[in-house]
């Protein structure tokens, strides 16, 4: 199973490249929301879509989202913090629960 953990990190979010195979493989952009406490990351089909750029980041395929905007706007601190993220079926999304628990 690959590593579901997604770093979060000047106003960033950094993916590893199984993770990114596994829910968002073959696509360019994501959206973020916020849902209560958790982060929600949804895959975006279409580009013409808008959302955030799944950028790469290196050979192996680890991915960052740059997305500063969002997390200043929502008051995330800019320190390193590690989650374990969950898919959920029923949201078609990435899960961060208590992503924005201060």
């Amino acid at each position: 199973m690959p590593n579901l953990a997604v770093t979060i990190k000047d106003g960033s979010l950094y993916f590893s490249a199984a993770l990114c195979r596994r829910f968002f493989d073959g696509l360019q952009c994501v959206i973020l929301l916020r849902r209560d406490n958790d982060l929600c990351i949804l895959p975006v089909r279409h580009q013409a879509g808008g959302g955030y750029l799944l950028k790469m980041r290196n050979i192996a395929g680890d991915r960052v989202v740059h997305a500063p905007d969002f997390f200043s706007e929502h008051n995330v601190p800019i320190d390193v913090r590690e989650f374990a993220a969950e898919w959920s079926s029923a949201d078609q999304a990435l899960i961060i629960a208590h992503a924005f628990d201060l």
